[in-house]
């Protein structure tokens, strides 16, 4: 069955409290190799809109059923299998014991590559961060990954078959080659020295597929680059926004790299354009809660001096 697993909030050894989502979109098998770590399926929720974080992806694949994984909830609430992150890791044997007085400043950040990988190697699936709004329906993405900029693979669209050769490739170079010390060497870099090892190539814009394996072109899922992000807030077209999404599966929005930046709803800003057609229940959220705000700030501007700053929702 087809399912969307996102990887919530991680809080692991002292204080984190950084939200890191996933998404995949898999085929579950009901025997596993390593030891078994997939939570039980919740009951469907009848009746509203569909949780934002899988909003688009939901209704780009309908009929599937949603399953969060998470390493924790908010506010200490324990009804999580304990561990969970650490037993999916048995995937991955000698490396994390291996790392209990050695981790680099980058550890948190290495477990959610390993938990991807592991992921996708064992179940199959289509992965995606949950800042990506989904376009189309990407079960023909077989065997593909994104590139992004030049020679760096991405690993924030991942897409195999299960026990993929190369997705095991990844998860042996993770253990040999693991260096906690430096940035990405786990992720991008990780899977960009595998595709090359893998293609037996040193540039991979000239040799985009070998052996099964594709690297998308950058439209198809990273159709603005990271350094030009700011063109999500800027006006667009309807025409122009048909013409640079023509071939567009998913766009990453990089919530991480946006934050704090202001987005008027509605607006003819290509972001806003982007959830009120792809993501309508994220997009009537955020319209209730200006409204609510508007509504909010009216009722205080008539009972006091207090001005928008002063008021927190």
């Amino acid at each position: 069955m087809l399912h969307i697993l996102p990887i919530g909030k991680q809080k692991l050894h002292g204080p984190y409290t950084r939200t890191e989502m996933r998404i995949s979109l898999g085929f579950l098998p009901t025997q596993s190799s390593c030891e078994q770590f997939m939570p039980p399926s919740p009951h469907a929720v009848s009746g509203g809109p569909p949780p934002p974080p899988g909003d688009s992806a939901a209704r780009a694949h309908p009929g599937t059923r949603a399953v969060l994984l998470m390493k924790g909830l908010a506010n200490g609430n324990a009804s999580l299998p304990n561990l969970w992150a650490f037993s999916l890791l048995s995937c991955l044997p000698n490396w994390y014991p291996q790392l209990e007085n050695h981790k680099g400043p980058h550890f948190l950040h290495d477990l959610s590559d390993a938990c991807r990988i592991a992921i996708v190697w064992k179940f199959g699936s289509i992965y995606l961060d949950t800042d990506f709004i989904v376009l189309k329906n990407l079960k023909n993405l077989t065997s593909s990954l994104g590139i992004e900029s030049r020679d760096i693979l991405n690993r924030a669209f991942l897409s195999f078959t299960p026990k993929h050769e190369y997705m095991e490739l990844c998860m042996q170079d993770f253990v040999d080659n693991y260096n906690g010390w430096k940035w990405a060497h786990q992720g991008p870099a990780l899977l960009t020295r595998v595709f090359k090892k893998w293609c037996s190539i040193s540039n991979i814009q000239n040799n985009m597929s070998c052996k099964g394996v594709r690297a998308l072109s950058p439209e198809a899922v990273y159709p603005i680059h990271w350094g030009i992000r700011q063109k999500f807030f800027q006006s667009i077209s309807s025409s122009e926004l048909h013409k640079l999404l023509k071939n567009t599966y998913a766009v990453h929005v990089r919530n991480k790299l946006s934050h704090g930046t202001r987005l008027e709803v509605p607006s003819q800003a290509f972001l806003a354009q982007l959830y009120s057609q792809f993501c309508p229940a994220t997009y009537f959220l955020q319209i209730k809660k200006l409204e609510l705000r508007a509504c909010y700030y009216s009722a205080y501007r008539h009972l006091g001096n207090l001005g928008p700053n002063q008021l927190s929702l």
